[in-house]
Order: C-alpha cells, then sequence, then structure tokens
C-alpha cells in the first residue's frame, strides 16, 4: 500500500489542486462553507499521505526529514481545523516535490545522451566473408566491421580501408567532423557522416573509450562533495532543532497555529537540493565538453588550484618528435642517409622513426654487427662501412673528431631545444640531426586562459634535458621549467609545494607520471594517455585536447560559486520567514510553503545554468 500511495504522488497532487479549486468555488460562488470545509479536508488527507508514508521512513532509520515536520504541522492545522492552509501546504510540498524531480530529470539528461549515443549493434564480417548485423556483445577484439554513412561506430578500432569525416562531438565535445583515412583511430560513439570504411576492432564494450565516459560520470554523479557532506549533516540536526524551536514557541506563548506554521517555515528543502543539482548540473556540462570530472569531490579543490604543473612529453608537446633541423657534411649524402636508415628502420626508438620520416623514400642496405650502446646510441655495419649513430658521447667513444663548424652547429641544435642524432661513417661526421617534439598548437593562449582563471605558477617538469625543457617554457612564458627530472623527482618537488601550502594540479598522460597523478591534489590525464594515468587521475581531458583544461577549471570555479550561492539563497528564505513570523502579522503557512517552494524552484533553475556554461562568459 506504501509503494502504490508514493507511486501515484503525481495523480494525488493533482487531485488535490481541484478539491482546493472546488473548495474556494464553493464558498466565494455558492457561499457553501460545508463544500468548502469538506473539499479541503479531503485535499489536506489525501496530500498528507505520501508525506506520512515519506516521514514514517525516515523515522524508521532515525532520521528527522522535512516531511516529519510537514506531517505534525498539517496534521496540527487540521486538529485546530484550519484547512485552508492544511490544504494549501500539503500540495504545495507535493507540487514542489514534482517540480523538483521534472527540473532534476533535465539536469541529467545531458548524462542520459551520452547513454543513448552508446551503439547497440555492428555489421560484423562472418567466416564466409559476408557482412551481417549483431549485437554488439557478440563483438571481439580483433573482428572486421563495417561502417556505412550515418551510422554510429560500434567500437574503438582501426580503419582498414575506406574514407570519410567522422563527428567525433561525443568524444571530444568537438562537432567539426574528423577526416579518416586507412591506420586512422576511430572511437565508439561518434558517427560517420559520409564515406564507408572498414574497421578492426581494438577496444570492445566497457574497453572503449566512450565505454570508460559513461562508466566515469555515472560514478562522478554517485559521488558527494564535501558541501554535500556537510549539507547532509546540517540536515541532520537542523531539522529536530526546528522542531524543537516549534515545541518551545508554543511553550512560551500557548499558540499552537503560531508553533506549527513555524514547523513549516523552518523546513530545509532548497538547502538540501541547491548543492547536489549544482553538481550534477556542472558534471554534464563537462562530459558534453570532453571533460570527466571524477566525482563531486574534485569539484572544490580544483576551483582552488593555484600551482598547475605541466608533464612536457604528450602533454605540453604532441608527443610525436619531428626532425626540426639538419646539417650534412661531406659528399655521396644519399648513400649515407641510405645507410642511416637501414639501421634506423630495425628500430623502435621515436628519435629513430622521426629520422625515417625525415629521409623519407631511400635504397636500404643489409645491416650486420649492430651493438647497442646503452644512452649513448647504436652501432652498426652496412655494406662494409662502420656507423655510429648517436649522442656527442658516443662520437667520442668512436674517436669521432668534430671540427669548428660541427662543434658550433651541435651548439646552437641544442640551444635551440634539440634532442642530437649523429651519424658518423668509418671515423668520419657525415649527419647532424636535430629532433624536437612540437608544442601543441594554440597551447600559448590556453595557459594564458588559465592565468586569467587565477592560476599563479605554470611549471613544467620533464625527464628531457634542461636545455629542451627551458626553450619549451620560454616559448610558452611558464613560471618555472626543470629538466633531468625522473617520477620520483617529480613526487618530491610536488610534496615540497604541497608543504608550502599552494594547491597543486599535474598534467600528465603516462605511466610515468602516474604517481605524480597521484599525489597532487588534482591530478589530470590526457584522455590519449595510458590506462593507468586515466584511472590514476581526478579529470580525464577526453582526446587529449588542452583547451578543455581551463574550460575545466573555469567550469569548477563556476560549481563552486553555484552551490554557495544556492545554499546563501536556502538559508536567506528560512531566516526571513522566520523573522516574518516573529516580528510581523501577515506570515503564514500557505505564504511560508509557498515561498520555500520557490526557493526551491530557484536553486534548482540556478545550478541548470551550468549547463550552458561556456568558458568565453567565465562565470555560471
Amino acid at each position: 500500500m506504501q509503494r502504490y500511495i508514493l507511486g501515484k504522488k503525481n495523480q494525488i497532487t493533482l487531485i488535490s489542486a481541484i478539491l482546493i479549486v472546488l473548495g474556494f468555488f464553493g464558498r466565494f460562488a455558492l457561499d457553501n462553507m460545508t463544500l468548502f470545509n469538506w473539499s479541503l479536508i479531503i485535499a489536506s488527507i489525501l496530500g498528507i499521505a505520501p508525506i506520512a508514508i515519506q516521514a514514517y521512513q525516515a523515522l524508521k532509520v532515525k532520521v528527522v526529514s522535512i516531511d516529519v515536520l510537514v506531517t505534525i504541522a498539517v496534521v496540527g492545522a487540521v486538529l485546530i481545523k484550519n484547512y485552508e492552509e492544511s490544504a494549501i501546504v500539503t500540495f504545495l510540498f507535493l507540487f514542489g516535490a514534482y517540480l523538483e524531480q521534472r527540473t532534476l530529470n533535465k539536469t541529467r539528461s545531458a548524462i542520459k545522451e551520452l547513454t543513448d549515443m552508446a551503439p547497440e549493434v555492428a555489421v560484423k564480417q562472418m567466416e564466409n566473408g559476408e557482412f551481417e548485423e549483431v549485437d554488439i556483445f557478440d563483438v571481439d577484439e580483433g573482428d572486421i566491421l563495417l561502417v556505412r554513412t550515418g551510422a554510429s561506430v560500434p567500437v574503438d578500432g582501426t580503419v582498414l580501408t575506406g574514407e570519410g569525416h567522422i563527428n567525433e562531438a561525443s568524444i571530444t565535445g568537438e562537432s567539426v567532423p574528423v577526416s579518416k583515412a586507412k591506420g586512422s583511430e576511430v572511437f565508439a560513439g561518434t558517427i560517420l557522416e559520409n564515406g564507408t570504411i572498414q574497421i578492426q576492432a581494438d577496444r570492445v564494450g566497457e574497453d572503449t573509450t566512450f565505454g570508460r565516459i559513461i562508466e566515469l560520470v555515472e560514478d562522478a554523479q554517485d559521488s558527494k562533495s564535501a558541501a554535500e557532506r556537510f549539507i547532509d549533516r546540517f540536515s541532520k540536526y537542523y531539522t529536530p532543532a526546528v522542531l524543537v524551536l516549534g515545541i518551545v514557541i508554543w511553550l512560551f506563548t500557548q499558540n499552537i497555529e503560531l508553533a506549527i506554521t513555524a514547523l513549516v517555515l523552518g523546513c530545509p528543502g532548497a538547502l538540501v537540493i541547491g548543492v547536489p543539482v549544482s553538481n550534477v548540473s556542472g558534471i554534464g556540462n563537462g562530459a558534453r565538453n570532453g571533460v570527466l570530472l571524477k566525482g563531486s569531490e574534485v569539484i572544490n579543490d580544483f576551483s582552488k588550484v593555484d600551482t598547475m604543473i605541466f608533464d612536457k612529453t604528450g602533454t605540453l608537446t604532441i608527443g610525436n618528435p619531428e626532425v626540426a633541423e639538419k646539417k650534412l657534411y661531406g659528399e655521396n649524402m644519399d648513400e649515407v642517409l641510405g645507410y642511416l636508415a637501414s639501421v634506423e628502420r630495425e628500430s623502435d626508438h621515436p628519435l629513430a622513426k622521426a629520422v625515417l620520416n625525415d629521409i623519407g623514400a631511400t635504397t636500404f642496405s643489409p645491416v650486420e654487427e649492430t651493438e647497442v650502446v646503452k644512452g649513448e646510441g647504436i652501432i652498426a655495419t652496412v655494406n662494409g662501412h662502420r656507423l655510429a649513430i648517436g649522442n656527442v658521447a658516443l662520437m667520442a667513444r668512436e674517436n669521432v673528431v668534430l671540427n669548428a663548424q660541427a662543434q658550433k652547429d651541435v651548439e646552437q641544435f641544442e640551444k635551440n631545444g634539440n634532442s642530437l642524432v649523429l651519424t658518423s661513417v668509418d671515423g668520419e661526421l657525415k649527419v647532424l640531426m636535430g629532433i624536437r617534439d612540437q608544442i601543441r598548437p594554440g597551447l600559448k593562449q590556453d595557459l594564458q586562459n588559465l592565468k586569467k582563471l587565477g592560476v599563479k605558477n605554470l611549471v613544467v617538469l620533464s625527464g628531457d634535458n634542461q636545455g629542451t625543457v627551458d626553450l619549451v617554457a620560454s616559448e610558452l612564458e611558464l613560471t618555472e621549467a626543470h629538466g633531468h627530472m625522473l617520477p620520483e623527482d617529480k613526487s618530491v618537488y610536488i610534496e615540497k609545494l604541497q608543504a608550502e601550502g599552494q594547491i597543486i594540479a599535474f598534467v600528465g598522460d603516462g605511466i610515468n607520471d602516474s604517481p605524480s597523478l597521484a599525489l597532487a591534489d588534482i591530478g589530470i590525464a590526457m584522455g590519449s594517455g595510458t590506462d593507468v594515468a586515466i584511472e590514476t587521475s581526478d579529470v580525464v581531458l577526453m582526446n587529449s585536447d588542452f583547451s578543455h583544461l581551463a574550460h575545466a577549471l573555469g567550469l569548477t570555479k563556476s560549481i563552486s560559486r553555484n552551490m554557495k550561492q544556492n545554499i546563501v539563497i536556502a538559508i536567506g528564505v528560512v531566516i526571513i520567514l522566520l523573522a516574518g513570523l516573529l516580528f510581523s502579522d501577515w506570515m503564514n503557512m500557505s505564504i511560508g510553503m509557498l515561498a520555500h517552494e520557490a526557493s526551491i524552484f530557484v536553486v534548482i533553475l540556478n545550478g541548470m545554468r551550468l549547463l550552458r556554461y561556456r568558458l568565453s562568459g567565465q562565470g555560471a
């Protein structure tokens, strides 16, 4: 019976409204007080039923909830034959709960949109070579899938054949379609706007980027912030205090109506709902804009960050080193570059890949007697020639003489922030390459946005040489730059700043960044980083879009402000109502409940403004 009544709350609210209208019509239009009284009595009884059930359920777990206050107040009003106020109070309370649920559902719609976009079927290549539509749960890693124009990409995978443009807004927050061709990476939940492609499934189900987004956002909704926990504790003691206040007023004044009215006016409804609606709306905004805030807990700390520390490679830079400068010494350089490429194509080192990309098409030769010199480079024999490929230390080991021009070039390349790759053939220096990672496009403006949002210190910590790190810091106008930093060195540095009272956010993408991500007050992982980094972090920037970092910081500041605004509104309304009750003669239960429900509606609408937050506005 209790479940049935609670399931019919909306219908009871509607019937109560009709009975109240009928009662006032009987009194003012028909001058029928019997119709007036009985309509309001029935409305009061119907309306109090679900409220009393909720009060009883709360008391069973030793919680004095708002429903307890309203139940006592309405029963008291009926006993003193104030049917008008008892009926109106129950209707307003139920109607307020209806509006609250309706608007809260809207704030969650941004997150529901994500789950609705989750792929349900895929077109899979069967054993006979034909493609058939199957349930998404029947797709395994390694399967070949067909994606046609307008279809959703079912898994994370790699394009095998075909070309097209994919809308990746569900992953990155950016609506501009991205061109995809053979070898391109695609993500589950994105939409192929034109073309037809075949992909190989790399990650399926919950392991896909889209699956992780949904899981993280759902976890975020379930967690509670410090502000929410404070509100829970506050309500736990505040509600009984209001009950005691009502008893005290009755004892001193012997006015039962005044005491009952105090119970109604002291209801902290807006206070209870104000903080959660801000959190849910803010997390929903982040999810739609490529930012995953892992729970309400991180919002408060992130909004107070004053120092932001960055890993260099893959964070400030693209993570794809390229040959930036090159010097050739001597003749027959095509042959020498062919020898160099022959050796480097056998290596999976990032610098080797950069060298190969720079050389391009060439003639390869057999490589013999390869020797790797740890920390210096590689020595090999190609077509009877001894090649040494590595740093200056390897050249010294091989007794390769660097003339004055070569020494000057080496010095200049290092000054420019390059990692050096020198190549000697039979003891003579032939090639000097300067390789460096490229800074992310638009990064300087993104960092300026962080400064405008109150971040005082921007620091880069890197395992790269100090010259390279200084160059990046200078170009980006960072506060500090530290090179030759091992993972444990980064952790020590973070602990030092925290001991000085700074609130630290660390941004990284690799396994080696995990200790720093965990240690910092806020760990921020790039979405293309390792699973370990993503799991360790508090915030994830999907698709590694650095511009979303400033949006995330601005959003958390707006959420924090929005929470405080809602708390002030809620407490302010209670204070004004109680003051009106004690120091004026115009306040009554109906007016008080109407003001309460209006305040609940106001804090919900205020929280929902966060769904429309954009960085350019720098506010909720």
